[in-house]
Formats: C-alpha cells, structure tokens, sequence
C-alpha cells in the first residue's frame, strides 16, 4: 500500500471535513478520537462531550430505532464527510518486478554470462586468427560467413533465456491476477446486516457508513468501529487488537466501545457505527503498515543480503508462497483481520505440505546430480582438448592463438551449462503453480473456494473426513414434523383447535418473542416455491410452526420490540438453550425458555395438560416422557426441542447473575420434534468416499438417536457393522485416566471404530481431530478433513489437515480459520475437492514422469556425445528449446488434465509413498533405453543410413550438418509421442483415453509440432538446424510413433517383477517436521502442545506489534519517555515466543528506533 495512496486518501478526506464541518454535529476527527479510548474512559469522554450515545445518534441524524434514511444523496454526503468502509489494497507486484525475480534464477544467470562471453569473443578479431598453427586446431579453414555468424550462438542463447523469463513472469503475474479475482469476489460476498429507513437489510460490507445502525450477533467479524446502543449479553474477542484472550463484556454504561476486526463470540444487540474504512481502528493500523512498507521491504533485502546462506531460488519460492498466502486469504481488505496479516506472512512456517516436501527433495536430489554431470562434461572436453592440441600434435601455445582457444573453452563451458540447465528440472515448481491455480479456478465452478493453496493437495490425501450434520449432511431447512402438547403425542402438525386456548396464547409468545428478532420467514422468491427461511435455521423451524398453527408471530413481535427485552441468556454450546426475560404490565417478570429437550426437561417441574394448566412434572414423569416421546422421535431422526417458561415476582427481582436459580423450576409448554432432511445426493458422496478409502464421521451437537439415525440414512454406518456410536461425556470418560488427563493410548483405541460423535462440544471435535492426527496407530499419518460453521469450530477447523468452512451457514470466525470454503454448504462438494486433490498429485506425477525421461536422455546424449565427439550432439539453443518444451509447455499440458471419477477409485496415497512409484520408474527407464539406443545409433551410424555427411568433428564455426538436425529433430519428435504416453502413470493401457477433454494438451502438442517444424526448415545457424527432406521428416516421425507402440511393450512387464527399481521422492517419518520448525521454537516444547499454543497465538499473534507501535508513534507525538512503550514489546515478545521468525529484521528495526532519535518517525511507521 504506497504512502502516495493512502496520504492521498486522507488529504482528501481531511479538506472534505474541514469543508463539511458544519453538515453534522461531530467531526471525523472527534469520532476517531472516541474511538481509541477504552471502557470508562470512553464512557466518562461520551457523557463530557455529548451526554449520551442518543445524542451522537441525533448529531449524526440518525435513529436507534429507524436507523439512517438510506437515501442515495445523504448516503454519498456521509460517503464524503466520513469516508468510505474500504481500506486501498496494497499495490500488486509489476510485471517488470516478476521479470527482475525470475531473472534472479542461478541457472539462467550462468547461461546468460557464458552467452554474454560467447558474444563478445565472437566479435573479437585478433590479427592471429589467420595463422597457420591456429587454424589447424580448428579443424579445417572456415567460410568468412560463418566466422561472421559466431554471434549468433550466443544471441540466441540469451533469446532462449529471454522466452523462458517472460513465460515465468507471465505465469506469476496471471497466478496473482487470478488471486486478486478470488480476492474480490470474496469481498464483494462479505455481507452485514444493518437498519435502514425501519427495514433490516443486508448491504456489502463497503457500503457501511457512518451513522448506519448494524446488528450485530453471534460469530460476526464487526466491520467498522461503533458504540454499542443496545442488546444483550455481548461479549467479544478482542484478541486481534490487544492480545488479551479474555471475552469482553460489552454493555451502554460500562464499556460501549465496538471495534473493526475483532470477534462477537456471544449474544446479540445494535451498534452505530461512528468509523469506518481507513478511520477506523484497524484502518489507521493498516495505514501504518501501508506507509512503513516500503521501508519495510527494503529492509528485508538488506537482511536477506546479509543473510547469503538463503538460495536464491529458494527463497524466490518462499516470497511467492508467502504472496500466494496474502493473497489467498480473504483478508476482507474492506475490514479488519490485521491479525491475518500476520498470520499469512507466517503461512510457509506452517508444515510444508505433503506434495511440497516431497518435490523439494526430488529437485534437490536432481539438481546435484546434474551439476556433477555438467562438471565432468566440462572438464572432460577441456582435457581431451588440451591433450590432443598441445600433447599429441604438440602444437605450441601462441599469444595469438589465444582468443581462438579461450572460444573453444567457453564453447565447452556452454556445453556444460546446457546439460545442467536440462537437468535441473525448474519446470517443477512450475508444475505445481499451474496444475494448483489451474484446480483453484476450477474448483470454483465446484463450489469450492480455496483460500490456502496447498489445502487443495492435501485434500487429495485425506483419509479421514469429520463432517457436521446440520447443514452439511442435511438441506438445513428445518421443519417440525411432530409435537407433544397437552398430554397428546401428535405425528404430524396438530389442528390449532384441538389446542387450548391459553396452551397456545403462551406457545406463540415463547416462540416469537425467545428467538433471535433477525430470525424470519419471507414469502418465496418464485411462485410454488419453498417460503425463505432467513437467519437460524431452528428457530426458523419454530417460526414455521408457529404459522401452520395458523398463528402470526409478527405482531407478537411488535408488541414486544428487541428494545424491551428485559434480559436474554443467548445459546451457547455450554447452555445448549436460549432464555428471554420480559417484563409483564403487573410488574412481574416471565421467562421462555428453549433448547435441547434433555436439557430443559431436566429442568422443568410442571408441564401443561389438555387444559392449559400447569400440573406437576416429577422425574419419573420425565423419564416415561424421555421413553415415550423423545426417543421415538429422536429414533425417526428428528430433532427434539423443549419449549418452556417460567413466572418471576416483581419484588424482590431475582439476581439475572445466576444463572443456576434462574434457569430452574421451568414449566414445559411443549416438545416438538424438527425434521432437517438428508440432502438427496449425500447418500452416494458418502459411498465415494468409502470407496475412496476414506472414513466418514460425523460430529454432531444433537441427540445420539437422532444422529444415528441420519448416519444411517446417509450410509455413514451400515446396520451389522462394527461401529461406536458415542456421546460427548461417554467420550471424554473412556479418553481420560484417573487424572482426568487425555491419553492417546485410549484415542487410539477408540477413533478407528467411531463413526458417530453426538451431544458434543466444540472441545471434543477438536480433542477428536488431534487425537486422529497425532496417532501413531495407523503405519500412515492420517489425514483429517474438518467441516465447521460455528464459531467455536475454528480450534478443530484450525488443527485439522484441511477445514471446511460453510459459504452459507458458516460464521465469519470459521471462515477465518478454515483453508476451503464450501459456497454451497454441501458435503458432495467436499467428494470433489477430494477429486481435484488427488489429480493434482497424479499431474505432478505425470509432469515428472516425462520431465525425468527427458532428462536422462538429454543429459548422457550431451555427456556421451560430448566425451566422444567433442561436441554435444543437441546444441545449447537447441536443449534450451527442449527445455521449454519440457518444462513450460508440458507443465501447462500435462497439469491441466481434468478429473476423473476413476481417481475416486483408489485408496489415497498417504504420508510417506513415494512420488515416482515403481510402475513410472519403469516407464522412465524404458522410454530412456529406447530414446537412446536410437540417439545413439543415429549418431554413430546415421550418416550411412541416410547417405548424408557425417557431423562429428566438425570445426568451431561450421555450417549446420543435416545430420545433427536429424538427430535433434528426432529426439524432439519421441518426446512429443512420449508426452501422450505420459498421460497415464499407474500402467494403463489406452494412453489417448479421454484426451478430447483437455483441449490444452492437444492444442500445445499440435503447437510444439508446428513450431519445430519452423525450426528445422527455418531456424538455420541460431537454432544449428538445416532444412531436411520429407523422407528424412517421415524418418524422424515414425521413431517418434515408435514410443507408443515401444509403451505398451513396457506396459506389459509387469512392474513386481523388477524388484530392482528403486522409487524417488519420498518423506521418510523424521523429515514429517521440516527443520525450520524445530528451530523456530527456542524453549522445548513437545510437538501437540505446540499445537494448542498455536491455536491461541493466532488470536494474540494479531495487532500486537503493530499497537506497540502505535504507542511509539503517539509517544513521539506527546514526547513522553520510550520506556512504557518498550515494556510492552518485551512482554508481547515473551506473549509471542511462537512466533519470533515472523518477523525479526523489524524487531531489531525497533530498538534501533529507539536508540537514534533522527530516524524515529519513519522506522516507527515503518514495521510490519
């Protein structure tokens, strides 16, 4: 985020404000001002300056109640006055800076040195070059034209070089332009709920202004700054801003300040917003970093500088991944969530990921074996040189000579770059790149978003799935099928008459007035369709019921508007109920109260008759109820929810506080049961993924008989089998010993067989999901897929492997935490990320299966052909063409073959197998002995079968062979019909099978042809070509068909017979942490509680840093002493051991700052 911008944008709004002052009865400046204090200080501020929060309402010309007009012309004012809710993104990298970065690549800057010197002998003419002695060295005398064309070598090296930058950039920068869409998108989706003229409505996130009334409620990511005007029990994490985990309680009088980016983890109510955009809390943050990035980035080179041990290429990778991750995550940029930006510069601490770790290991494995191979070419052709030309001829070293020798030598060193730049494989990363973002934008239309790149390959690995019910297993379009009211079990909706009067007077008011106001249900979009059920989905399921009694819950809420509730216990998972305190005309106070039936009926003594009155309700009552009523309906799959209230005296008032009196001595009006139907295409999902080898289980908050009942439905667990059904408590006490400690041990005794987790807390998915993850049961590590809506899912959706977050239901705290995010709420979705998953594994597969074949082959036809003739038979310009072949080209053809459903048909490949299985070793090696032997042949013999001139030992400068074109024509020819064998890696036969589907592969084949065909008629002296015949063209097609025919003899040795071949690119057990994360941690902490930690440091990890430096910033600003503000960095290091590589070069920058006091202002803005 350039100074310029931001600067800009406040200079504007300042001029505005100023200009404006007037328009509203507070200024920007006041408004932010309010909105750094704290608690009383605020509310002692809000008392001096305007009396109360209904006197900000009406500087700002708003309503508590109404909220804002809403009209375009006041809307753009506010706009104006105020500022937009939209913080500027950062600016994306240039084109030019992705061409400086790829340029940055060793193997490229050796060729361009060895192609600059090539040059520049090239049109070095020393005088000697006509002597005798010299030319004899080289083999002959030289036409004047060629010697003339000595440049071109070199030129087209460095063109080579150029094509394969400008591929590079351009890849990087659609990868980015691609994320920014995903970026967007993702905004434009974050929607909020505001009152506008009377009417609540949701606008996009951007359209927030100051003075709106937005209601705020359980799991929302507050978009702007506001003061709290009214609601219940609201409690918020404010972690990401002041790294304090505590919950904070919100209420008018004692703390009203609401902040952007922090989290609602309880309760309900309203808030005007009084900040928005750069204004707000995490705007001016934000601003902060935006400004001292710039200073900040060149910091970091000078770190990295100093740092040389860091590979270049390396640490290439990591800033793009880093890039990937900042981009990735749907940093709303239109509000807060600076804690993720932290958290997405740590990203690549994470774990690399199965597929990365293994690559990595391959390239490197790879990359030496072709620097030894290219040293030993090298040197090899300068002794063979050397002792021909000074030892056997015995000719002597002439000064004038010496240019001519020094051409032979770089000719030689270019030889060597040649077979290291083909045997480094640099397409891989590449590869990777394309196949992932190609699976990414794919996916989408799969709706699946994907916010973590890597998420998309794990998710191919995935052994097991743990999956809410609601919502994700079910259509979450709740509907109450049965009910049990007055004394009389009813299977389908009663008929209002058969229900008294009073009965039915208190079931309406307990359901209107004890569900959240946002809660509704709109008439259908379309004609026939199902009405719209809006907000949560289980009151919406009580509402409906409510309306097939053919009563109205709207006036009921008219009556009693949010304003005068008089105290709600909102639901949380530890309640498992909701309760509405109201105040009646005489005085005394009524309470309804709902929730799960087992819960409340425990705490009911009276229950309604026929009659609608109360009688007595004794625990053995309850458990005949339990039998008869709850178990039936709960074994049909239903959802039983207790519908209760309880009368209060108005003196004394009870104490709200407690909770336990409170909550007591209910009186049951009815029990209905809710049906939340199995969505139609889960049942086959499920079997796929069985299939797939992957187990499905389901964790759930409801009954154990409903949830096993919809486990069956779904196919999750099959009558007969040997499965463990388990509650939360029974699970807790068969995991935990005496001390009540979990132990692993019992974990794994347990998990293999459950299927099906019911009543249990957010803390069970997330000890369940651990536990899995660290068993050591298995021989492979598994790996768990996670779905979460709520916000108490974040831990598990956080440890998982991978976590699903809901698009529909899901809250913003779990989306936060999740890698994919499933637009339409389906687990059939999750079938396909699993798909897209595995075909990324098989693409990089088959990318390294012809990228390997090539690189044998090139590598000893250059070794070999170098040692015996002095000249590799593929010359540099010629491999570098190979090499974009291989690398550029098949990455994008052979990354880009779409899924199919056979991949669904194979256990997945686990932790530890190897990337290049036995079966492709086998292909390799096959396709090399056959590439070969015809190379080999062509090159010793070719001359005689073609009845052409040879083109071994010729001089330094000579025209182009015919034979060496034959040669190089060929060899590109078996590696276009090898790149159709290389479609298929697990030994299939039809290799063309399905090859229509991926119109990229067939157009770049064709592409490749036609363009190698230009360069053998066309390419002359740069490309070392000469024009053939069509019988010779028909020659070197027909070797190429060779290599399918010469496939399917491969495929038919069976692969267990050759016990020999060894398998590459595997992750042993030791390599499962990769070292930087061992380093990272300084005191020994054992590897799970790492884990937990890792989870709370998220939320501190947050704005931590950055309100330190607000503190530096403002100390400069009043010149009081540095020491507070150096405090709090020593105690927010120690708060964030766990993160201390995140960002060091700015810590020290810090300190620094504080010791010169001329660079104080720049550094301060400076850290990042």
């Amino acid at each position: 985020m350039g100074d310029m911008t931001n600067s800009d944008f406040y200079s504007k709004n300042q001029r505005n404000e100023s200009s404006h002052g007037g328009e509203f009865g507070c200024t920007m400046e006041e408004l932010r001002s309010l909105m750094e204090l704290r608690g009383t200080e605020a509310v002692v501020k809000i008392k001096e300056t305007y009396g109360d929060t209904e006197a900000i309402c009406r500087r700002l010309k708003t309503s508590p109640v109404e909220g804002l007009p809403g009209t375009a012309p006041d809307l753009e004012k506010r706009k104006q006055i105020f500022g937009q809710n939209f913080i500027p993104p950062k600016k994306p990298k240039t084109f030019l800076q992705l061409v400086w970065e790829a340029l940055q690549d060793v193997t490229l800057i050796i060729l361009e040195i060895a192609a600059i010197i090539s040059l520049g002998l090239s049109f070095y003419h020393p005088p000697g070059e006509s002597n005798e002695g010299c030319a004899a060295a080289q083999g002959g005398a030289e036409d004047e034209g060629e010697a003339e064309a000595g440049w071109i070598e070199g030129a087209a090296i460095l063109l080579s070089v150029i094509c394969v930058v400008l591929v590079t950039a351009f890849n990087d920068w659609s990868k980015e332009k691609q994320f920014r869409g995903l970026q967007s998108r993702i905004e434009q989706e974050q929607k909020f709920t505001v009152v506008r003229a009377g009417q609540v409505v949701q606008i996009p996130v951007a359209e927030i202004v100051v003075g709106d009334i937005a209601q705020v409620k359980y799991g929302d990511l507050l978009p702007a700054d506001g003061l709290f005007i009214q609601g219940n029990d609201l409690k918020i994490d404010e972690s990401s801003l002041t790294g304090e985990s505590d919950q904070v309680r919100k209420s008018v009088d004692k703390d009203p300040m609401l902040l952007s980016g922090t989290h609602v983890m309880e309760g309900s109510g309203r808030m005007l917003v009084t900040a928005v955009g750069v204004n707000s809390q995490t705007g001016i943050i934000f601003t902060l970093l935006g400004a001292g990035g710039e200073e900040e980035e060149k910091k970091d080179k000078k770190g990295k500088m100093q740092d040389g041990n860091v590979d270049s290429s390396q640490s290439k990778a990591k800033q793009q991944d880093g890039a990937a991750a900042m981009e990735m995550q749907p940093l709303k940029s239109a509000e807060g969530g600076d804690a993720d930006d932290k958290k997405k510069a740590n990203m690549h601490k994470k774990e690399k990921s199965v597929l990365q770790g293994k690559l990595t290991k391959l390239a490197v494995q790879i990359g030496k074996a072709g620097l030894v191979m290219s040293a030993v070419t090298v040197i090899i052709l300068v002794l063979y040189f050397t002792v021909d030309t000074f030892v056997v001829n015995k000719k002597p070293w002439l000064p004038e000579c010496t240019p001519v020798y020094v051409q032979y030598f770089v000719k030689f060193f270019i030889i060597g770059v040649t077979v290291l730049v083909v045997a480094v494989p640099e397409g891989l990363p590449l590869a990777v790149t394309i196949s992932l973002a190609y699976s990414v934008k794919k996916m989408m239309k799969d709706n699946n978003l994907v916010r973590h790149l890597d998420a998309c390959e794990t998710m191919g690995n995935a052994t097991a799935i743990c999956s809410d019910k609601t919502g994700t297993l079910t259509t979450n379009r709740m509907t109450v099928v049965q009910a049990y009211i007055g004394d009389v079990h009813y299977k389908e909706i009663p008929d209002p008459s058969s229900i008294s009067d009073k009965t039915m007077e208190l079931l309406v008011n307990a359901i209107a007035i004890n569900s959240a106001y946002t809660t509704k249900i709109l008439p259908p979009e379309k004609e026939g369709a199902l009405p719209r059920q809006v907000g949560n989905k289980t009151e919406c399921g009580l509402l409906g019921f409510v309306l097939d009694l053919k009563q109205d819950y709207e006036p009921v809420r008219s009556q009693v508007p949010e304003e005068k509730l008089y105290k709600v216990y909102t639901f949380n998972s530890v309640r498992k109920s909701m309760s509405t305190v109201i105040k009646l005309p005489d005085e005394s106070f009524r309470m309804y109260s709902k929730g799960a039936s087992e819960i409340v009926l425990k705490k009911c003594c009276k229950i309604l008759n026929g009659a609608g009155e109360p009688r007595v309700f004794r625990p053995r009552d309850r458990d005949e109820m339990v039998k008869k009523v709850i178990e039936p309906m709960a074994c049909d799959g239903l959802r039983t929810i207790c519908v209760a209230y309880r009368d209060f005296p108005s003196s004394p008032e009870p104490d709200w506080d407690n909770e336990n009196d409170i909550l007591n001595d209910l009186t049951c009006i009815c029990v209905v049961g809710i049906e939340d139907p199995v969505r139609p295409e889960v049942p086959e999902a499920i079997r796929k993924c069985q299939r797939a080898g992957i187990t499905v289980r389901m964790v759930t908050g409801d009954n154990i008989n409903t949830a096993r009942a919809i486990a069956i439905k779904c196919g999750i667990i099959h009558p007969g089998e040997d499965f463990l059904c388990l509650e939360g408590k029974e699970f807790n006490r068969r995991i935990r010993n005496e001390k009540g400690e979990i132990e692993q041990e019992r974990i794994d005794k347990i998990w293999p067989k459950l299927r099906v987790l019911a009543r249990s807390s957010p803390t069970d998915k997330h000890t369940l999901v651990k536990g899995i993850i660290d068993s050591t049961h298995t021989e492979q590590r598994q790996v768990v897929a996670v779905t979460g809506d709520g916000t108490n899912d974040g831990p598990a959706l956080k440890k998982a492997d991978v976590g699903f977050a809901m698009g529909i239901a899901g809250t913003d705290v779990a989306k936060e935490a999740s890698d994919i995010i499933l637009t339409d709420d389906n687990f059939s979705s999750i079938v396909k990320a699993v798909m897209w998953g595995r075909n990324v594994y098989d693409s990089i597969s088959k990318f390294l299966q012809f990228q390997l074949t090539v690189n044998v082959v090139a590598v000893i036809v250059a070794f070999t052909g170098a040692c015996i003739t002095q000249d590799s038979p593929l010359k540099a310009v010629q491999m570098l063409w190979v090499n974009l072949i291989m690398d550029t080209f098949a990455s994008l053809a052979l990354a880009t073959e779409p899924p199919t459903e056979t991949l669904l048909l194979r256990k997945p490949y686990g932790r530890n197998k190897p990337l290049i299985s036995r079966t492709m070793m086998k292909n390799i090696l096959g396709h090399a002995v056959y590439q070969l032997t015809l190379i080999f042949t062509l090159l010793f013999v070719g001359e005689k079968m073609f009845q052409i001139d040879s083109g071994r030992n010729a001089p330094l400068h000579s025209p182009p062979s015919e034979h060496y074109t034959i040669i190089f024509n060929t060899f590109v020819m078996m590696q276009l019909f090898n790149e159709i064998n290389a479609r298929k890696i697990h030994g299939e036969r039809n290799v063309f099978d399905g090859i229509f589907r991926n119109p990229i592969f067939c157009t770049i084949v064709l592409g490749t042809f036609a363009i190698q065909i230009v360069i053998v008629q066309f390419g002359g002296k740069p490309f070392s070509c000469s024009p053939l015949q069509l019988d010779q063209w028909m020659w070197c097609i027909f070797i190429g068909l060779g290599e399918l025919v010469w496939g399917q003899v491969i495929a038919t040795i069976p692969t267990s017979r050759l016990k020999f071949l060894k398998e590459a690119g595997r992750l042993t057990q030791k390599e499962e942490i990769p070292e930087e994360e061992l380093n990272e941690d300084v005191e020994e902490i054992d590897h799970a509680e790492r884990e937990l930690r890792r989870g709370q440091i998220l939320w501190f990890r947050g704005l931590n840093r950055i309100q330190t430096q607000i503190e530096v910033v403002n100390t400069f600003k009043s010149g009081a002493s540095f020491q507070g503000a150096l405090r709090r960095q020593s105690s927010v290091t120690s708060q964030s051991q766990d993160v201390a590589n995140l960002s060091s070069p700015s810590r020290v920058s810090l300190s620094n700052a504080l010791s010169s006091p001329t660079s104080l202002p720049p550094a301060a803005a400076g850290q990042g």
